[in-house]
């Protein structure tokens, strides 16, 4: 095997697992003694369509189950201490991709966002929306209408507007003990398939972040939106998904709706004219594409995914134009991940990449199956570079997430500090999910040992 040169990760929150001794964790230095036997718990960062680090990157906002159920925890990475936002007793609240969770009680996990730079953190206590700053006051803003369930939600920039989508409940009206499966417990049944078949609807519900007063609700009939956020630069544009999605995935996931004219437009089209390097492949209904965000200046959508019977992509959609640019990957960079960016339009994955000469740990991870190609093995942080225009994305692996991929909360979602310096992920390496960070600079001699620099499109440049 070649030798390559990585950076360190740190470990930066969560349960340090008993063993450690009382001088502190040895991966960081930091002085809090680890957990007692049997009260270990998982720490995570939000999600990704929100940071988790506040405007000036000396707070970070985490997903904290210790005490037994999860609550927003904010932690002082200068001072190295904690404080705890909410007050949940009651475990978790059934939801997107919660599927196990209790109905009308507990903390929606996925509920959870952070305005960066007012510090309000909005959340989903049973059926009251909330938010929270770092008073620890508690305001509760409105109520979720009964016979609804929520997903991930989003804050405008501007710090006025929520998003809080929501679908009828009949979507997820099942018994995870006996009609769940793997892991999270989803449905058997195809909930796409039963949106479709029962006509059931989502609705964006947005709501004035200081009164609490809903200023609209617009309804989505067939349609299972579980993702939205509003545009950096223009709240009246909010970017939702079908989740999911039973049919024609390339073509139904992403949508945009324009709140001023009441309008509806669909974000990917088949076509043949993608810009870039899609290596001869189409943009089909049949794609599989997912994670679709904003660049900082609302110019683009960036998602990725995987062509049919073809090698996975990232692309781009310029709102202006309606032009497309994509760049297939390697057929061997088949592993699960997710792409984030940072304000200067760099991307970060923790999947797709692996060096051509190892052998990837054999996981067995059926029970996070989803609708998409590729199964989730990888084990690499990368920083990717893209040239759009000429088609090729420059690889540099950071360091070794090595998470088991076991479950949403052991994604590793990684996201950028807001000065671009430093990565945050999660990994679950052994029973626990903690937070890591990783420097984003190029791991000194790297390019040297692993050759990665003006690679061909899409290939580590080996």
């Amino acid at each position: 095997m070649k030798e390559v040169r990585l950076n360190g990760r740190t470990l930066a929150a969560g349960c340090r697992g008993a063993g450690y001794p009382e001088a502190g964790c040895p991966e960081t230095g930091c002085q809090e003694v680890g957990c007692p036997e049997g009260q270990g718990y998982d720490t995570q960062l939000l999600y990704f369509t929100c940071s988790s680090l506040a405007a000036g990157d000396e707070r970070l906002y985490l997903l904290s189950g210790e005490g037994g159920s999860p609550n927003v925890v904010v932690r002082d990475l200068f001072a190295g201490t904690s404080r705890t936002l909410t007050r949940n007793q009651s475990g978790t609240l059934k939801s997107y991709v919660y599927f196990d969770g209790t109905p009308d009680q507990g903390l929606g996990k996925a509920s959870v966002c952070l305005d960066p730079v007012r510090e309000q953190v909005y959340f989903i206590q049973d059926t009251d929306i909330c938010k929270v700053g770092l008073d620890g006051q508690i305001q509760v803003l409105n109520q979720v209408p009964d016979g609804r369930m929520t997903a991930f939600t989003h804050v405008s920039a501007d710090g006025k507007r929520l998003c809080v989508p929501m679908t009828d409940g009949r979507c997820l009206d099942f018994d995870p003990e006996t009609e769940g499966s793997g892991l999270d417990k989803r449905p058997v049944y195809d909930i796409d398939g039963r949106v479709q078949e029962e006509g059931l609807s989502s609705y964006l519900c947005v709501y004035d972040t200081e009164t609490g007063e809903l200023l609209y609700e617009k309804t989505v009939p067939l349609c299972w939106i579980t993702h939205v956020q509003f545009h950096p630069l223009d709240p009246e544009l909010i970017m939702y998904n079908h989740e999911w999605s039973s049919f024609d995935c390339g073509i139904r996931r992403i949508w945009l709706y324009d709140h001023r004219s009441d309008t509806i437009r669909r974000i990917r089209s088949e076509g043949t004219d993608t810009l870039g390097d899609p290596r001869g492949y189409a943009r089909r209904a049949g794609d599989w594409v997912c994670h679709e965000m904003w660049s900082d200046d609302g110019r683009y959508v960036i998602y990725h995914g995987g062509y049919e019977n073809g090698p996975a992509m990232v692309g781009r959609y310029e709102l202006s134009t309606g032009r497309y640019w994509e760049i297939a990957l390697p057929d061997d960079y088949n592993a699960y991940g997710h792409f984030t960016m940072d304000h200067e339009g760099n991307l970060v994955c923790d999947g797709y990449f692996k060096y051509p000469w190892e052998q990837k740990k054999v996981r067995e991870n059926s029970t996070d199956n989803g609708p998409d190609p590729h199964k989730k093995d990888a084990e690499y942080i990368c920083k990717v570079i893209p040239d759009w225009d000429g088609g090729t994305l420059r690889w540099i692996p950071l360091c070794r997430h090595e998470s088991d991929w076991l479950g949403q909360d052991a994604h590793p979602h990684p996201i950028y500090t807001h000065s671009g310096d430093r990565i945050f992920f999660n990994s679950r390496m052994d029973r626990w999910v903690k937070v890591y960070s990783v420097s984003a600079q190029e791991p000194a001699g790297a390019e040297s040992l692993s050759g990665i620099g003006d690679a061909p499109a899409g290939t580590p440049g080996i």
